[in-house]
């Protein structure tokens, strides 16, 4: 069928009502349309058909050979259309349908996967198709519902909502700080076995901030080089050199002293001080159920998994950043 395909779908349920109905005026009252109107229908769609598909008597309506079979096909297009609307309307009601996710490998790994077990036992017409990596994906490319990141935002037209505030902290085991010559000020980082993180293969530095503003850069080095986050904060629970890490990933361990923190009165980075965890979505005139109840599950977890005061307490706001195409994070 050629045309507006709007106005034919509309035609066609006009024609059927007339069929299931008898009358043209039976249709109308039905459908809040006159006869004329009705018949106005039924001659555009005939038209377009290229074929009558009523015989019109000043009595009643009999419909032709090509009538009877495009009503036949007509009543299963429509009862289609009713069950598509009405599946995708109850996508926007209860969570159901495959949640795609991807996650920066460390939160992934420490928080996200332990948790979906929960999130699947309360959702169970969810399914979720989880990919973890250190690379930001095209949500839209790579069909993402939701993007777990970690570092500072660039302005974007995607929709952010901040789960948790954090910061870094540079730390080491009690027994590597009691076998090498004490770190007292940040550039006695310089002559420490320094655990790096590698996005590249450019100088690593660590970036102090003091309470006035003021910045130092220090170079560091170590024997163990990784571009995973896991592996780092599992070399520095081993006690072989100094690491810098998020505090959401190491709050158990410092909270019981296997890991202590230095330098607390400096803020410390790789390059920006930004490092909340976000969801990051696309902007959508109507959020499917899915996702909605994924983004309320991941606010409550980190409310409950990350204490106060190790970390400062997110905002749950939504909010929309305008502008660019994409997000952009700190690098390490």
């Amino acid at each position: 069928m050629g045309g507006n395909a709007v106005e034919s779908l509309r035609a066609m349920r006009v024609f059927v009502t007339v069929v299931q109905n008898g009358s043209l005026s039976s249709a109308g009252r039905l459908l809040g349309m006159s006869p004329a109107s009705v018949s106005r229908n039924l001659q555009t769609l005939e038209e377009e058909l290229g074929a009558r598909l009523v015989h019109r008597t000043s009595r009643r309506l009999t419909l032709t050979e090509a009538g009877e079979l495009y009503a036949r096909q007509a009543e299963q297009i429509l009862h289609q259309v009713e069950e598509a609307n009405a599946s995708v309307s109850s996508l926007e009601l209860q969570p159901r349908g495959t949640l795609r996710v991807h996650s920066r490998m460390l939160v992934g790994q420490q928080y996200i996967v332990p948790a979906l077990p929960r999130f699947l036992a309360a959702h169970p017409e969810v399914r979720v198709d989880l990919s973890l990596s250190n690379t930001p994906v095209d949500l839209i490319e790579r069909n993402v519902d939701v993007d777990i990141r970690i570092g500072k935002l660039v302005d974007s037209a995607l929709m952010v909502r901040k789960l948790v505030n954090s910061e870094r902290i540079v730390c080491a085991t009690p027994g590597y700080l009691a076998s090498h010559p004490a770190p007292r000020e940040p550039m006695d980082l310089m002559r420490q076995n320094c655990l790096t993180y590698r996005v590249n293969m450019g100088r690593t530095v660590r970036r102090f901030m003091d309470k006035a503003g003021g910045l130092t850069e220090v170079p560091v080095d170590g024997t163990f080089r990784t571009d995973n986050g896991p592996a780092v904060v599992a070399a520095a629970q081993s006690g072989i050199g100094i690491a810098l890490l998020p505090d959401w990933s190491i709050h158990r361990e410092l909270r019981s002293g296997q890991l202590v923190r230095l330098f607390p009165e400096y803020t410390v980075s790789y390059s920006e001080f930004e490092n909340g965890i976000y969801a990051v979505y696309l902007q959508t005139r109507h959020m499917p159920a899915k996702l909605r109840a994924f983004l309320d599950f991941l606010a409550a977890l980190f409310r409950e998994e990350v204490p106060h005061p190790v970390l400062q307490e997110a905002r749950e706001d939504t909010v929309l950043l305008s502008c660019a195409s994409r997000l952009g994070f700190s690098r390490e």
